[in-house]
C-alpha cells in the first residue's frame, strides 16, 4: 500500500480515544493497540441492571461522569461525590450471563465492591461485568458481507471513526443557529482522521493506516453509525438538550439506514490486529460511488 496522491483521500490520525466501560467517559490516548474486536480495552467492562440488561447513557445520563482511567495494572474509576474505585485488570469474581441488545452472553461479573460503586452513583440496582475474552460475540454478518468480525461489548462493531471536518460542519451550522460547538467526545468515536472533507468517512472503500516499519492497517467501513440521543449529552455535565440532534436531522438522514440520523462509520478489521495505531499516522483511502 503506497500513501500516495495516487488516492482518493490522504491524511493522518488526529485523535484516538478508548471506552473501557460501555457508555461511560472514553479515555484519549496517543496511541493503541489495534486487536481483531477493536482498541485493547475498549467496550470490554459493561454496567448491567439486576437482570443482567445491559444500561447506558440512554436512560442513565450519569454514566457520561464515570471517568475511567487505565494504569499498568489496573481500571480507577472516578465520579462526582464519589471515591476512586480501583480494579486490577485481571480481576473476575464469578461468571455470569448478561445481554446487551439483542445478543445474550457469558462475562465476569466485577465483585460485590463494584456494584455498589454503581449502585450508589447512578441510583439503582446494577452492576459491572467483564466480557468473556473466550467467547466470540460477531458483528452483524448482513453488513459485514458475511465476514466473521469479533467486537466486545460495543453496539454492534469493532472500531468507529469519524472525520475532523464532520464535527467541524456541524459546529458551523450550531453556530449559524445561534448555538455552542460541541465536541467530537458526544459521537464516541475509536478513531478521528483530518485532511479529509465533511462526512468523506461516509464513501471511505477501505481505510489504510501506515502503522510503522512497512506495515499497514486496514479497516473496511461496513455500516454508517446511526446516531440515539447519547449525542445531545453533554459529557461534561450529563445534562441533554435536543439542538444536536435537532440539527443533524436537517441534514444526516440516511438513505442505507431507512432515513435514520447518522454521524460516522462502524468498521471491521480486515489486516493489522496486533499493531499500534498512534496519533499522526498516516492514512490513505479511495472513495466508493454507489
Amino acid at each position: 500500500m503506497s500513501f500516495s496522491s495516487d488516492h482518493d483521500l490522504n491524511g493522518h490520525i488526529a485523535r484516538l480515544f478508548v471506552y473501557p466501560i460501555k457508555s461511560c467517559a472514553g479515555i484519549e490516548v496517543q496511541e493503541a493497540l489495534l486487536t481483531e474486536t477493536g482498541l485493547d480495552l475498549d467496550r470490554a467492562w459493561m454496567v448491567v441492571d439486576d437482570q443482567g440488561v445491559f444500561l447506558t447513557q440512554r436512560e442513565l445520563p450519569r454514566m457520561a461522569l464515570v471517568r475511567p482511567q487505565l494504569k499498568t495494572f489496573e481500571l480507577v474509576l472516578r465520579a462526582p461525590g464519589m471515591l476512586a474505585l480501583h480494579l486490577a485488570l485481571d480481576a473476575v469474581e464469578e461468571a455470569a450471563t448478561v445481554r446487551v441488545w439483542d445478543d445474550t452472553v457469558p462475562a465476569w461479573d466485577m465483585g460485590g465492591v463494584a456494584a455498589q460503586w454503581f449502585t450508589d452513583f447512578l441510583g439503582r440496582p446494577c452492576r459491572l461485568v467483564r466480557f468473556d475474552p473466550d467467547h466470540r460475540r460477531l458483528s452483524s454478518l448482513k453488513w459485514t458481507g458475511g465476514i466473521e468480525a469479533p467486537n466486545q461489548f460495543a453496539d454492534g462493531y469493532p472500531v468507529l471513526f469519524a472525520s475532523e471536518a464532520s464535527i467541524d460542519g456541524l459546529n458551523e451550522r450550531l453556530l449559524a443557529a445561534g448555538g455552542s460547538v460541541v465536541g467530537m467526545e458526544r459521537f464516541r468515536p475509536n478513531v478521528v482522521i483530518a485532511g479529509v472533507e465533511a462526512h468523506d468517512e461516509d464513501r471511505i472503500d477501505m481505510l489504510h493506516i501506515a502503522a510503522g516499519e512497512g506495515h499497514t492497517v486496514q479497516l473496511q467501513p461496513v455500516k454508517p453509525c446511526s446516531r440515539c440521543p447519547i449525542p445531545d449529552i453533554d459529557p461534561a455535565t450529563a445534562e441533554s438538550h435536543p439542538a444536536v440532534g435537532d440539527m443533524l436531522r436537517t441534514y444526516r438522514q440516511d438513505k442505507r439506514l431507512d432515513g435514520a440520523i447518522t454521524f460516522g462509520m462502524n468498521a471491521i478489521v480486515r489486516e493489522g490486529a496486533g499493531r499500534v495505531l498512534r496519533v499522526g499516522q498516516p492514512i490513505a483511502a479511495d472513495l466508493r460511488f454507489e
